[in-house]
């Protein structure tokens, strides 16, 4: 089946047809068996069914163009002019036609090069899938997976495509994603009734959901669009999901869009009672209100972003989507795993202790053997935790290696954070069944028959030092079974594995820098309480409330939101802990970042506003992760938050400006009106003050900000704009007004040398007070701009005062200024600075601290999930077929990799995709 974009999934997807069929008939009908497909197969597959993807990240210069033409306005206007030019008023409605098609073009280029910037970003981005090709284990881009591959799921995967599960060992899925349901659900193999609901289909994993425990396996039946999760996501909007900083954006255009409505409505109609000629009143007023809109505002925020990925790219950050950036700058509160973030990451096997009557080369076995980790051709587990990570690469484990020749495993009981262990049995040289089990010291050792009052005193001197602990165990097992968790008992107790994770040198310094930005960082960790205090200590954290899974398991929502804000330390948590708490800290306000390294952090890390992981860290934390630090430097997140505030600082700047002087102008003009006999000012010549004005504000992306602006989140305050446009406005219509009564005046101006003479002073003081709204403090002596807009700054407004003097005046419809008009321009300009920076203070001493709204969440995470099945090629629509509706083949129908296109056609055997 497949679907439209935009369409509603269908009833009779790949899914639930597959999920009523037996798992031998499914793999018959994709031609594959549970070894997997062929590499060559699979790359035939994918050259005729293209990649496993929702959506293109492909920069698209129509859209981009779309984006800088869509204005309503801008469209009034120009047919405004068309109509102008074929009622003989020509060479205005050509000016007015090169001036909008500049500023188009130089809003195009500024955006369409940060779009580059992002598809550049977002090919750096690879997220892997173990899946059985040619009947061996390895990692392929998810986005290569086609109908047939056989794929492996662990902890905290997302799962890549809608696949028939064909084994299960304990596993469970989140489909919130999908179906909204909170709770995780449980998954086998059996196969379930025709026409069963998504929310009910036990025997598939969907794309897009998340292995909440468990593990399993599944042949892949749907891919991209034509998954139940690509149905919904190919129809949603090709952007990224909507952050708070993009919804203020929203909410401040539709402010612009009441003002300019109620102003230039206001103009026009003025103009047209007092009798001038309706279309230049019409052009006037529509200028007007184009002018208020600030056009360039999306090229400055997607330069200002584009900026922060190549500075943060040098401070060796990578963003996956360049809205991250703002997403960082917003966060107040940092939940941060233990493992590779404040410790070194780079965990080493230190020793195995052995109780007595065991040896340390016994414990040392049992615990290589002891993992549910596939090997690879070479030995190596592959996709394994970062503990049998380092027990496989030990020199110890070296020599161990070829003891274990003779060693067969029979059955898996996966890890999960109930039990926090792991079972297997194997068949050891001689034939015998060993059940043998790995994991936390508690869990382990109260499954044990005994454990001597040594070992006990060992393992508190080993928390006690920081050291992490596994524990191993083992007992005799029947031949042939598959081990399950009431096996786990009456265990012998083999010995304990100690490996080494020190702390950062300089997680410490971090520690501050992130305090001193407003962040409260929480350390969340599946460590014993004692490990996870020594680790506190050792950063300066000793005075750390510390409260562990139990507690929390004790606790409702309400008095766990009431814990949170009290506790430092989260330890001995699990990863539904680990998400939970973050939950519920999203709900009291605030963004929460959360920082981890391991398949533990998985959940936590999706269910967080902003997911930050390292580039040491397990490929599962690394896809669900938004930020990624490339070198294990804690230091470079605070880089990031602060470039973060820095970037909706400088954006703010623009905005504030923008509005206050526009408007402003809007209500220079509709007074102005009512005493002139002529416009104040032509249309055309609006246009271009607005171009001018916008291109010196191209280089607020490079400005500097002051320390106390990046102290704290700042987040969208339209209450706060309003109020500082009807404060600051009027000031700038005070000057506008003092330059009428100079024009009129004393030099006594006709209607042309008016024009020039408002041009010249409202592009002057629009422009130059960028230096005081741009800063809380006194401009220049305190806070210094950069070199970039000041250089910018003052050669627009150079170039206003020059062009009445060029070869262009005529044709702009400007005059030569008498020399006494510049210096009475040049005080007023003074005068007003000094008034905006006395009105400044006031302001903020009297506006209070800024609202914080929070959006809806809407698609927000399913966008967020979306964006992994993301290719650089161009994807095509998929088209809604009736013929399609029946596809999976059952009762009768094949999914033959050979037959034509009929009814019931599968994934394989249906028509491929153009292009």
């Amino acid at each position: 089946m497949v679907t439209a974009v935009g369409a509603r999934p269908v009833a009779g997807g790949r899914a639930v047809s597959a999920a009523a069929l037996p798992t031998a008939q499914v793999l018959r009908d994709l031609e594959v068996t549970a070894d997997g497909l062929s590499a060559e197969e699979a790359a035939r597959r994918l050259k005729r069914w293209g990649p496993n993807a929702v959506h293109s990240h492909r920069a698209r210069a129509w859209l981009v163009l779309w984006h800088q033409l869509r204005s309503p306005l801008l469209g009034l206007l120009l047919a405004a002019a068309v109509v102008s030019y074929f009622v003989g008023e020509r060479s205005d409605a050509v000016i007015i036609g090169v001036i909008v098609a500049l500023s188009v073009g130089l809003g195009f280029v500024n955006e369409f090069r940060a779009e580059k910037t992002a598809q550049s970003l977002h090919a750096k981005i690879r997220h892997r899938a173990v899946v059985l090709r040619d009947g061996r284990p390895q990692e392929v881009e998810v986005t290569a997976l086609v109908p047939g591959d056989v794929v492996e799921l662990r902890l905290g995967d997302i799962v890549p495509a809608d696949l028939r599960l064909l084994a299960t060992a304990g596993l469970e899925c989140s489909e919130s994603v999908l179906t909204g349901e909170s709770l995780p659900v449980a998954k086998d193999t059996a196969a379930v009734p025709a026409g069963t609901p998504l929310a009910d289909l036990t025997g598939c994993a969907l794309m897009g959901t998340v292995v909440h425990c468990g593990s399993g396996r599944g042949v892949v039946v749907a891919t991209g669009a034509e998954a139940e999760f690509g149905k919904i996501a190919a129809g949603l909007s090709g952007h990224q999901l909507e952050t708070e900083f993009q919804v203020g954006l929203r909410r401040f255009s539709m402010l612009l869009v009441y003002v300019a409505g109620a102003l230039t409505t206001s103009i026009f109609i003025i103009n047209v009672i007092l009798h001038k000629p309706l279309i230049d009143a019409l052009l006037f007023s529509l200028a007007i209100a184009v002018g208020i809109t600030p056009q360039l505002l999306p090229a400055v925020v997607s330069t200002s972003l584009a900026a922060g990925s190549r500075r943060m790219s040098r401070r060796k950050v990578l963003v996956k989507r360049l809205v991250c950036i703002e997403d960082l700058g917003d966060v107040d509160v940092l939940f941060t795993d233990k493992t590779g973030t404040l410790t070194q990451g780079r965990i080493d096997f230190m020793r195995a202790v052995p109780v007595a009557g065991t040896s340390a080369e016994e414990v040392l076995r049992l615990g290589l053997l002891c993992t549910e980790t596939d090997v690879d051709d070479r030995g190596r587990p592959v996709g394994g935790n970062p503990l049998d990570d380092a027990l496989w690469d030990s020199p110890a484990a070296a020599a161990q290696r070829s003891s274990l020749s003779g060693w067969t495993r029979t059955g898996i009981l996966p890890f999960d954070h109930e039990r926090r262990m792991v079972s297997v049995t194997v068949t050891d040289t001689a034939g015998d069944a060993v059940l043998i089990t790995k994991g936390a010291p508690e869990a382990v050792l109260e499954r044990c028959e005994q454990v001597p009052g040594p070992t006990r005193h060992a393992l508190e001197a080993e928390f006690a030092a920081g050291n992490r602990v596994v524990a191993v165990a083992s007992r005799p097992a029947e031949t042939g079974t598959a081990p399950a968790a009431a096996d786990e008992h009456n265990l012998r107790l083999a010995g304990l594995l100690v490996f080494l994770d020190p702390p950062k040198p300089d997680a410490a310094e971090a520690l501050k820098r992130l305090d001193a930005l407003g962040i409260t960082v929480k350390i969340v960790t599946g460590d014993n309480p004692a490990v996870a205090a020594k680790v506190c200590q050792d950063l300066g954290l000793a005075d750390a409330a510390v409260l562990t899974g139990t507690d929390l398991d004790a606790m409702d929502d309400e008095r766990l939101t009431t814990a949170i804000g009290r506790t430092t330390v989260f330890a001995r948590v699990s990863p539904e802990h680990k998400a939970r708490i973050v939950r519920i800290q999203r709900k009291t306000g605030g963004d929460v970042a959360f920082l981890g390294d391991g398949v533990n952090d998985a959940l936590a890390l999706h269910a967080a506003d902003v997911g930050i992981s390292v580039d040491s860290a397990t490929d599962v934390a690394k896809d669900a992760a938004d930020v990624i630090l490339l070198e294990k430097d804690l230091g470079v997140l605070a880089d990031g938050v602060a470039e973060g505030r820095r970037i909706f600082a400088n954006t703010i700047k623009y905005v504030l400006m923008g509005t206050s002087s526009n408007f402003g102008n809007m209500f220079s003009a509709a007074g102005a009106s009512l005493f002139l006999p002529f416009l104040p000012m032509l249309p055309s010549q609006i246009l271009l003050n607005n171009l001018l004005y916008d291109t010196s504000q191209l280089a607020i992306p490079t400005d500097e900000v002051d320390e106390e602006q990046v102290r704290r989140p700042a987040h969208w305050d339209i209450a706060f704009i309003r109020r500082f446009m009807i404060c600051f406005g009027p000031i700038s219509s005070l000057f506008d007004f003092v330059t009428f009564a100079v024009m009129l005046g004393v030099f006594h101006a006709d209607a042309a040398q008016f024009h020039t003479g408002w041009f010249v002073e409202s592009l002057a003081t629009q422009t130059l007070v960028v230096f005081a709204i741009r800063t809380r403090r006194v401009p220049f002596w305190r806070s210094r701009p950069s070199l970039p807009l000041t250089l910018t700054a003052l050669g627009v407004v150079a170039l206003g005062a020059a062009l009445p003097a060029t070869p262009l005046a005529p044709v702009l419809g400007f005059q030569l200024l008498p020399t006494g008009f510049f210096a009475a321009v040049a005080a007023m300009v003074v005068v007003y600075l000094i008034l905006v920076e006395f009105a400044k203070r006031i302001f903020y001493r009297t506006a209070g601290a800024p609202a914080r709204p929070r959006p809806a969440p809407g698609h927000r995470h399913l966008r967020r999930r979306a964006a992994r099945f993301s290719t650089l090629t161009r994807l095509p629509h998929p088209r809604a077929s009736a013929a399609d509706d029946g596809a999976l083949g059952g009762h009768g129908h094949s999914w033959s990799t050979s037959s034509p296109t009929t009814r019931g056609a599968s994934p394989v055997s249906a028509r491929p995709p153009k292009g």
